[in-house]
C-alpha cells in the first residue's frame, strides 16, 4: 500500500486544543457582538461567570461556562456555511461578480444547482461551465433563468 493510500485511510485527527480555544473565543466575541454588549457589560459578565476580566484568561471550563451563559441570554450560533457544489471559482472577478451573484440567487431560489446553469452554458454557448462565460454570455443566462422563473411559477422562488 502506498503512503498516500495509507494517509487516506487514517481518520482525521481531532482539532488541537489551540484550535478549540481559538474557535471558542471567536464564538464568545461573535456572541458579544450579536447581543450588543458594550465593553463594560461584557467584562462584568466575564467576571460574574468565570471570575476573569479578559476572555484570553479563560480556561476550558470558563469558556464553556461563558458560552452557555451567552446562549441563555439569546446567542444563537449559526451553522457553518455549506459549500455549494459546482459554484464557479471566479465569483469575485469584477466584471462578472454582479452577474454571477444574480445567477447564484436564481440557483438558490429554484433549488436546481449549478449543474443546471452549467447545462444552460453548454446548450447556449458550447462551454462546459458557466465559469468560462464572458459577461455578455452571463447576461443571456440571467435572462434565460428569469424567463424560466416566469414560465414555472409553482417552483420554489424567494
Amino acid at each position: 500500500m502506498s503512503t498516500a493510500a495509507a494517509r487516506r485511510q487514517q481518520p482525521r485527527p481531532a482539532a488541537r486544543p489551540a484550535q478549540q480555544r481559538s474557535s471558542a473565543l471567536a464564538q464568545i466575541h461573535i456572541a458579544k457582538k450579536q447581543l450588543g454588549l458594550d465593553d463594560d457589560t461584557y467584562r462584568a459578565m466575564l467576571w460574574g461567570v468565570a471570575r476573569v476580566r479578559s476572555s484570553k484568561d479563560l480556561d476550558h471550563a470558563g469558556r464553556t461556562a461563558v458560552l452557555e451563559h451567552l446562549k441563555k441570554c439569546g446567542f444563537k450560533s449559526a451553522p457553518p456555511k455549506k459549500p455549494t457544489p459546482g459554484r464557479p471559482h471566479n465569483m469575485a472577478v469584477p466584471d462578472r461578480a454582479d452577474l454571477l451573484a444574480k445567477i447564484e440567487a436564481h440557483v438558490l431560489e429554484s433549488e436546481r444547482g449549478w449543474a443546471y446553469v452549467d447545462g444552460i452554458a453548454r446548450q447556449m454557448f458550447g462551454l462546459a461551465k458557466v465559469a468560462f462565460c464572458q459577461p455578455h454570455q452571463l447576461h443571456a443566462i440571467v435572462a434565460a433563468l428569469e424567463i424560466d422563473r416566469r414560465r414555472h411559477p409553482g417552483r420554489p422562488h424567494a
